[in-house]
């Protein structure tokens, strides 16, 4: 049963076309903008969303559909541009926190109007109500069955 039918493979086009389109945009929306990656700044926004602005970087992989090598690449560009920091657990040696600096949060707030601006022009408002509810429940429950599936264990240097 892995062949998709007509409809299936509609939708499926669709979604990952869309979403191409979209990343491309936003990415060049946020480098003009931020001088960001959509990928940093979505790093951004997870952190600044986190209580005290930090996550452990195996949950920050997670929420960010990113390998651990990936994640600590852009940490390391993001570290060096000072918008975040690092920091060791100390009842956790291996557990490495990623944290959300005041330069970081000065960044993302340069990004964020025209970030809004762009999903609201290219994606909210050429769905109906009904559409939008949809979509967020389909891919709500996609994306909570493929992150209950994620190996997210390991520790990160």
């Amino acid at each position: 049963m892995g062949r998709l039918s007509t409809e299936e493979h509609r939708a499926w086009t669709a979604l990952r076309t869309t979403y191409a389109l979209l990343h491309q945009r936003m990415d060049q929306q946020l480098k003009r903008d931020a001088g960001m990656s959509h990928l940093q700044y979505e790093i951004l926004a997870r952190l600044a969303a986190a209580p005290e602005r930090e996550l452990r970087m195996t949950s920050l992989a997670c929420a960010v559909a990113g390998s651990k090598s990936g994640l600590t690449y852009q940490i390391g560009q993001l570290e060096q541009s000072g918008l975040v920091s690092r920091r060791t657990c100390p009842s956790d040696v291996r557990a490495v926190y990623a944290v959300l600096t005041e330069e970081g949060a000065s960044r993302l707030s340069l990004g964020a109007p025209g970030h809004g601006a762009l999903v609201r022009e290219l994606l909210v408002d050429v769905l109906t109500p009904e559409q939008l509810r949809v979509l967020a429940e389909g891919l709500g429950e996609a994306n909570r069955r493929m992150q209950a599936a994620e190996d997210c264990g390991g520790s990160f240097g």
